[in-house]
């Protein structure tokens, strides 16, 4: 997700790379992000962290080691995608300093991703105004309360896999149907992409698309009969609740 993040940053020209600096300690991982996006490279958080923004990409396991010796960072701003990691546990390992929580989500590879941000009573207008181009740079922005983060990382962080399972259901369901891989692929893709931007621009509700869709004892209710024999809707809540509790765990540990 960190490349993520910066590869849309450079794409974009949020930030030119010169004033970009990256922390990594694995050597050829950081000469792969020199070479490929024309960015400062560093094996030292602290030298990292002089930087306006220091935005934390790791592990939420690995947050104690990373943050070692980063208590007095100059960053002017922490802006954290750790799951589960709270804002008061961030404000332990950054004292007095304004902090940013956000769930971005992997479709922020193409500029398509969705970021819930939450912050702590620091946070300034320009701090917040900086936060947004970043993550206006990889998609659209929602403002939540904290107490609903690890609910938006069950529901948007975790989604894109749900989806992409529901995806690759269609295409099977298509090959077993008698169509070609490759062509049941592209059908499940952008019946998905279309039917996401239908709602998206209509606003109309899903329950008014699946009626218009669905004709009197046609083939769109024979199906959707079947996944609701299946408890498609109950799996998903399911899967969203699960997702949530875990990020609840992973901050505690």
């Amino acid at each position: 997700m960190g490349e993520a993040i910066l590869s849309r940053l450079v794409a974009s020209n949020i930030y030119v790379p010169s004033e970009v600096c990256v922390s990594d300690p694995s050597q050829e991982r950081r000469q792969l992000l020199a070479k490929k996006y024309g960015v400062n490279v560093t094996p030292n958080n602290l030298v990292a962290a002089e930087a306006e923004i220091m935005l934390l990409a790791v592990k939420p396991q690995s947050l104690n080691v990373a943050a070692i010796g980063l208590a007095n960072a100059p960053a002017n701003c922490i802006v954290s995608i750790l799951a589960g990691v709270t804002l008061a546990q961030l404000e332990v390992m950054f004292p007095s300093k304004p902090i940013i929580r956000a769930m971005p989500n992997t479709p922020a590879q193409v500029g398509a991703g969705v970021t819930a941000i939450a912050a702590n009573p620091l946070v300034s207008t320009e701090h917040l105004d900086s936060v947004r181009k970043i993550f206006e740079a990889v998609g659209t922005i929602v403002e939540v309360s904290e107490s609903l983060m690890n609910a938006v990382t069950g529901l948007s962080g975790s989604g894109p896999a749900y989806v992409a399972l529901v995806v690759e259901a269609m295409a099977d369901g298509g090959v077993a149907a008698g169509l070609p891989r490759a062509i049941a692929m592209q059908l499940a893709i952008q019946t998905v992409l279309g039917t996401a931007r239908l709602l998206s621009e209509t606003k109309i509700h899903p329950a008014q698309l699946k009626d218009q869709v669905t004709s009197p004892a046609g083939t769109t209710i024979a199906g959707i009969v079947q996944l609701e024999k299946a408890g498609l809707r109950s799996a998903m809540i399911e899967a969203v609740l699960a997702a949530t509790l875990r990020a609840d765990q992973l901050g505690k540990q």
